[in-house]
């Protein structure tokens, strides 16, 4: 029976006053208490997890040490944890939303011994607030109330340990009641776990870190930041039009004196901004740090500042630049923050020589985030020595007004400085990018597929999907060595003379269910993640390179699209979706399915679908084969043609085929040929995607998850015109088709590589595609630029994209909703669909990062150990694409880097190149013009360097201790580098690339066995975490269409 009860909250109002609300509260008689111990399991009606059944008690924190110690809590090794939802409630409302994310996943994880008992719904763990008593004494009291029932409600049987930071508490319930104990959070790990040396040490960094705070707010030091503006004077404001929100950017090549605002929510539509606001200096920036939802008040305007158009390595050297800034841009200071998005920092201690400069008291200390836009951090350690060699991860814990640096601690140790797999481990947890092991619980939830257990179709199944086994000639066309095919063609004439063109797609839902185990988690890593040499799956491998792989001669259930095409003019007649069975008969490579369209049949001896047969079967097949490529490139040029007409964009992307050896590492990276079987692929993709975006949305108008380009902001284009205007060619920017035509005619006969950086440039003016919910948008807004059609979605991948799977699930609603039948789809509202599509965009971005950066990082690697002066391979042809007041930006087509090249260095000196075109180091000035930059002598010689002039550069690595090493790039010649080997020259920089990748893995394997450390137990920890080691084999021709790459040359001081 529910009993009925009031809450009064007193919420304040914008005007600042108090507004009383009365909540009905319904208590229960059962709520689930997750404990295998339950006398009543049928009342409780555990759903979840249940608590482990071998632990010798129970532990409850309290709401303090849920906020402070929680990083502590998620430690595997304690377990039988019951996170009362008071304590919950306290995190959420005074910890904000990161750390409350935090800790509803540690809930949700299978992996972590833990579970939410909900007390304020249990009639006798409800408790009211007395009058007067504060909040924190009633969270504390209800917390040891809930305690006691919890202890009585397992009937005695298992003691529980409530710690607390609240003294009085552990005076007043100490000895209360018999198995309740309430000791200290210190006491208990003392005491329970005297041997969990890592525990041990975050806890006294986390109490050192606390006490740090209290001495600073009482020794009351002067100001050095103004204090943050109240919460509801900051919402007034903003409602007002007074102050503007948005999220703070820093610029990490001037991170001292350089952040950004753009504008968010309300404030963006209501204010006559249409830029960013400028926020220059760190006391403008009034203790906010990269990434926080900040607001702004606006300086008058002749406080205006410019941004800083030289290129620059740090802030030192822009501060003593000189340079003058652009024109003058909104420019505001920072009045409190709205939300702090402070996540794990990657850290480097100072040196032993700058500890001892840091002044008298070493035990604190300032670290410098591996991430140039994050302040130095101090934190409270008595390891600075034994740390100063590696990567340390810290968190930060507050800034006060009264401090200079934030206050911080020491979490864990990730690897030594240049180290290959330290390196690593910090470009994952710079990206906040978990790559735990797949749990025993996810695992536990898989098929089996062994050759004592082999995976069958299911009766049941055959009976519900349409079996194309016998019907359709269905196919894969992939790159060399593919594992995951997700998807398959098919294409047959009907008996009625028109044509069927079929998209067979992995059914990957059928093995994952709604918020299961293993859809928790995919959820969550929603991505794949690619670096150079490895990657981290969304799924499982029993998945993704087995039983949801489109393999060739095997079963496999398929998500399908069919449709029923005119025979001569391919318009589109008819479409049907559903659940299918198919065989794929060929497994094709993208060279060889292109060689039978151009009618070279020498290729059919490296098919092995086609070894074994005799010569008539073998010529049959071969007929029928050849037709159904043939066909569905034609079907592809009509398609592509008709998304031409409405202004389809082709943009410059990076296109590699990856060659795996026996061991499945990279062999090689070899340059696409631009094949027009990789276009027919893609196309058909693009149509599939296409329709069922157009069918969830019919079918789910305010919950259909699709994919949306917005157009991109015109201003953005300048520099692409600019630069184009510099060579002859006028680029029309009104719309997506007058920019693909224009960039169509902006070809240079004599050198190709310009029009390659024009749809460079296009690509880095555009926006990002992301992902959104129907419900949260208005139609007109769906519209995808760059593929210039009105809806679209990703329905193709769902091997390693959650969108997919979010998609497939609507798609098979939208089917049984047709039929009538009852959905088995739990398919998400708008708001929590809204939700999901954040934090999709939010892992696709930090997937998009993790693996450009990871790529840098092999480039440093490989190019560290060269002599820069003596070796060819680093000495290069660049093409400049970019003017700036002290230097170039070049672009080398071999190795496909793009960096900034200093005309003016440290000591002031100006390039010079002498009659041999080498250039030298000289007392002069640079003057800059819009399409040029000349640097001219103290003794009169001059040289000039235009937009797409070919020099020759040097390329180095700037090592730095503290940060990523960078590739660094140093004009020797004004004319083009003339190789010998124009075999070499005429390879692009991802055939190279590959000898990079094997050459820095080869080096660091080597650096290991001489440390006796065995190579294989590289090989047993990829085995350990379920991961795969290697190149992702999928094409990301669909990606580069779709625009969601970014562009590297936003890395380079712009």
């Amino acid at each position: 029976m529910l009993q009925k009860r009031e809450k009064v909250l007193l919420l304040r109002t914008f005007q600042g006053r108090t507004l009383r609300i009365v909540r009905e509260h319904y208590l229960r008689p059962c709520v689930p208490c997750h404990s295998p111990l339950c006398p009543q399991p049928a009342a409780c009606r555990h759903d979840g997890k249940l608590l482990s059944g071998d632990v010798t008690h129970y532990v409850i924190p309290d709401w303090k040490v849920v906020q402070d110690y929680l990083e502590i809590l998620e430690f595997p090794e304690l377990k039988g944890i019951i996170f009362m939802q008071t304590a919950c409630q306290a995190v959420q409302h005074q910890r904000g939303r990161r750390q409350y994310n935090k800790l509803r996943n540690l809930l949700k994880d299978a992996r972590h011994d833990c579970i939410l008992f909900a007390n304020e719904f249990q009639q006798s763990c409800y408790l009211p607030r007395e009058r007067g008593e504060s909040m924190e004494k009633w969270q504390t009291r209800s917390i040891y109330n809930a305690a006691v029932w919890y202890y009585h409600h397992c009937q005695d049987r298992m003691p529980i340990v409530m710690v607390t930071e609240d003294e009085e508490a552990i005076q007043q319930y100490g000895s209360e009641t018999e198995g309740v104990f309430v000791i200290s959070f210190k006491n208990y790990l003392d005491n329970f776990w005297p041997d969990l040396k890592a525990a041990h040490e975050l806890c006294d960094s986390i109490l050192q870190s606390r006490r740090e705070r209290e001495n600073e707010s009482q020794e009351g030091h002067g100001k050095e930041y103004p204090e943050h503006l109240p919460l509801e004077v900051l919402e007034a404001g903003i409602k007002s039009g007074r102050y503007i929100q948005g999220i703070l950017n820093v610029n990490k090549h001037r991170a001292q004196i350089e952040a950004f605002v753009r504008l968010q929510g309300a404030s963006s539509k209501d204010s006559d901004l249409v830029s960013d606001t400028l926020i220059h200096g760190m006391k403008a920036r009034n203790r906010s740090i990269h990434g926080d939802v900040v607001v702004v008040e606006l300086l008058p305007k002749n406080e205006w500042r410019g941004r800083t158009t030289a290129l620059c390595e740090n802030d030192s050297e822009d501060k003593a630049s000189g340079e003058s800034p652009s024109e003058p841009m909104p420019t505001g200071r920072i009045v409190g923050i709205l939300q702090k998005n402070w996540r794990d920092y990657v850290v480097t201690f100072p040196s032993k020589e700058e500890v001892q400069s840091q002044g008298k008291n070493a035990q604190k200390i300032l670290v410098t985030p591996w991430d140039y836009r994050i302040p130095k951090i101090r934190i409270s350690t008595q390891q600075a020595e034994a740390l100063q060699d590696f990567r340390v991860v810290v968190r930060i814990d507050s800034w006060e007004s009264t401090s200079v640096y934030p206050n911080g601690h020491f979490v864990r140790v990730l690897g030594k400085i240049g180290d290959l797999e330290g390196e690593i481990a910090t470009i994952l947890v710079e990206n906040s990018i978990s790559v735990v092991p797949f749990s025993e619980a996810q695992m536990c939830e898989m098929p089996v597929n062994t050759p004592e257990h082999p995976w069958k179709v299911s009766p049941g199944e055959e009976r519900e999907r349409r079996d194309l086994r016998k019907t359709h000639l269905v196919f894969s066309i992939d790159p060399k060595g593919c594992e995951d095919v997700d998807d398959t063609l098919s294409v047959r004439t009907l008996n009625t003379g028109d044509l069927e063109l079929g998209v067979h797609i992995a059914d990957v839902t059928h093995f994952v269910a709604p918020d299961s185990y293993i859809d928790i988690e995919a959820r969550t890593r929603a991505t794949t993640y690619y670096l150079a040499d490895r990657r981290y799956d969304m799924l499982p491998s029993i998945l993704s390179a087995d039983l949801c792989s489109l393999l060739g001669g095997v079963d496999r259930y398929a998500v399908s699209v069919m449709w029923e095409l005119d025979e001569t003019s391919y318009e589109i007649k008819k479409v049907w979706y559903g659940r299918t069975i198919i065989r794929s008969a060929y497994k094709l490579f993208y060279e060889a399915a292109q060689e039978l369209l151009d009618g070279n049949f020498s290729v059919v001896d490296d098919i092995p679908e086609f070894q074994g047969l005799d010569k008539k079967s073998r010529q049959d097949k071969l007929e029928e084969l050849v037709w159904a490529i043939g066909k569905l490139t034609d079907i592809a040029r009509h398609v592509r043609a008709k998304r031409d007409r409405c202004g389809a964009l082709e943009l410059e992307g990076v296109e590699v085929r990856v060659q795996l050896d026996e061991k499945k590492n990279i062999h090689d990276l070899i340059p696409k040929q631009p094949l027009e079987v990789h276009e027919t692929v893609a196309e058909c993709m693009i149509l599939a995607n296409h329709w069922v975006a157009k069918k969830i949305w019919e079918s789910f108008p305010h919950q259909a998850l699709l994919r949306q380009h917005p157009p991109p902001h015109q201003e953005f284009f300048s520099e692409l015109r600019e630069c184009a205007r510099a060579k002859g060619f006028f680029i029309d920017t009104r719309s997506n088709k007058t920019l693909a035509d224009s960039l169509d005619n902006a070809n240079d006969p004599s050198d190709p590589i310009v029009n390659r950086l024009l749809r460079s440039m296009a690509t880095q003016a555009m926006s990002n595609a992301l992902y959104f919910s129907t419900g949260a948008c208005a139609e007109e807004e769906f519209h995808h630029y760059g593929l210039a059609l009105d809806k679209y979605t990703h329905f193709t991948s769902p091997i390693r994209r959650y969108s997919d799977i979010v998609v497939h699930r609507l798609l098979m609603a939208a089917i049984s909703k047709d039929k009538k039948m009852e959905s088995k789809e739990n398919l998400f509202s708008n708001k929590d669909l809204e939700e999901l599509c954040r934090h999709i965009n939010n892992r696709n971005r930090a997937a998009q990062h993790s693996q450009k950066q990871s790529t840098e990082l092999f480039q440093c690697m490989y190019f560290k150990d060269k002599d820069s002066e003596t070796d060819e391979r680093c000495i290069s042809d660049g093409v400049i694409y970019s003017i700036r007041t002290n230097g170039v930006l070049v672009f080398i087509p071999r190795f496909g880097i793009k960096g900034a090249a200093y005309l003016k260095n440290k000591d002031g000196l100006v390039i010079s190149c002498g009659p041999d075109s080498h250039s030298k180091w000289k007392p002069g000035f640079l003057q800059r013009f819009q399409n040029k930059i000349t640097s001219t002598t103290t003794g009169g010689e001059s040289v000039t360097f235009h937009l797409f002039d070919h020099v020759t550069v040097r390329i180095f690595v700037q090592a730095s201790r503290c940060h990523s090493d960078t590739i660094r790039l140093e004009i020797i010649s004004n004319k083009p580098y003339m190789i010998p080997n124009t075999e070499l020259f005429h390879q692009s920089s991802l055939l190279l690339k590959s000898e990079l990748v094997k050459e820095v893995t080869r080096s660091v394997e080597e650096a290991q066995l001489a440390q006796e450390v065995k190579v294989n137990l590289i090989q047993e920890e990829y085995q350990e975490y379920c991961q795969t080691k290697g190149r992702s084999l999928y094409t990301l021709l669909e990606e580069i269409r779709d625009l969601a790459l970014l562009d590297v040359s936003s890395n380079y001081g712009i």
